[in-house]
């Protein structure tokens, strides 16, 4: 198998998950309220499995999951990554303790995770944090700081939080710690995002933490966060996939049925062209996506540029799709409560979160002169 030609049984899968997302899933999300966790949701993909896989799966099958659900309920899609993006850090590099307190929570849908690496003034930077862990007693520390634009926050259960241990070190001197919801000091509030998923900012008013919350090993945090994101990176593009998939398909469906100067626009040959290359555009975008997963499941040694690579893509991809479709669409499409309206408002983050169009590019450029130095 490559990741070029999917097999019959996750295709098969892949189907089912789009059945899901519409029957199962959808329902649920349009009962949630914008800006919150919508809990149900998040026990009802706990309830299908779908959580479990998260600690079970691959690149390869994560990517599946996100651009299958994506295509039916973006809220279901970007719930279910939220969870992973929060844990994995805990799933690979917590300890026993740790992985058995809260990963079958998350699992089951009953815990909540969070992912906090933005800072108001780091961004996507991760080496520039300035969340400070101030030293408390032979083995602990205070956190004192402020996190911001935090997916989940601040109604997560608990964050994955990356805090500057050493002072002048730069990426060697940040350390991921596990902080549960209920630590004294933390404190968050909600930010009114356009997009309808929960974000918000953490404060931790020297909130203790101690060598048992921390994941990965003091100074360890950089290795963690990249680990992390080089996993998701490709997964966010798959999610742009689903999404630019859902607005082609939506636009092949309305030109072909809509009627326009004597006919249907489908039959306008600057309306064909367009969907042909929204089409050509996203499988290109779907089969980079593919790729990195497979790099990553591999474990080859340039996923770091394919990670960039298949999330810079697929994200651009996506935005110049659903605009096309919007624009193909007319003034229908944004309405509130059409798809395309839903999705246009939803395109545009993964362009900024996870590393924004431009970090991306930084990084391959990087990545592509290691391999001059390395001849």
């Amino acid at each position: 198998m490559t990741a070029f030609s999917l097999e019959p049984a996750r295709l098969a899968w892949c189907a089912e998950l789009r059945t899901l997302a519409e029957h199962r899933l959808r329902p649920l999300a349009e009962k949630g309220e914008p800006g919150r966790v919508n809990r149900a949701l998040v026990a009802e993909l706990g309830t299908l499995g779908l959580l479990s896989r998260l600690f079970t799966s691959g690149a390869l099958d994560l990517c599946l999951m996100r651009e299958s659900l994506a295509r039916g309920c973006t809220e279901a899609e970007t719930a279910l990554a939220l969870q992973g993006l929060g844990a994995h850090p805990v799933h690979a590099h917590g300890t026993p303790a740790q992985r058995d307190r809260w990963l079958p929570r998350v699992s089951d849908g009953s815990a909540v995770a969070a992912f906090a690496l933005s800072e108001p003034g780091a961004g996507s930077d991760a080496a520039a944090l300035s969340l400070t862990a101030h030293p408390d007693g032979p083995a602990g520390w205070r956190l004192t700081g402020e996190k911001c634009w935090i997916s989940n926050a601040p109604d997560a259960d608990f964050c994955t939080v990356f805090a500057r241990t050493t002072p002048g070190a730069g990426a060697r001197g940040v350390t991921a710690f596990l902080v549960p919801a209920d630590r004294p000091g933390l404190t968050g509030s909600r930010l009114d995002m356009l997009s309808p998923h929960p974000v918000g900012t953490l404060r931790f008013d020297a909130v203790p933490v101690t060598a048992d919350d921390v994941l990965g090993g003091p100074d360890g945090g950089f290795r963690v966060a990249m680990d992390t994101l080089n996993l998701f990176r490709p997964s966010v593009g798959a999610f742009a996939v689903g999404m630019a998939q859902a607005a082609l398909d939506a636009t092949l469906v309305h030109t072909a049925r809509r009627e326009a100067f004597g006919g249907p626009l489908k039959d306008l040959q600057s309306v064909a062209h367009q969907v042909a290359e929204m089409a050509l555009r996203t499988e290109a975008a779907r089969l980079m996506v593919y790729a990195a997963a497979t790099a990553y499941d591999a474990g080859t040694g340039d996923v770091p540029r394919r990670a960039a690579m298949a999330k810079l893509l697929a994200t651009e991809t996506a935005q110049y799709v659903v605009d096309r479709a919007v624009q193909l669409h007319g003034a229908r499409a944004l309405q509130r409560g059409h798809l395309l309206e839903h999705l246009y408002r939803e395109v545009r983050a993964p362009r900024i979160y996870e590393g924004a169009s431009e970090v991306q590019r930084g990084i391959i450029a990087k990545e592509l002169y290691k391999t001059l130095e390395d001849r």
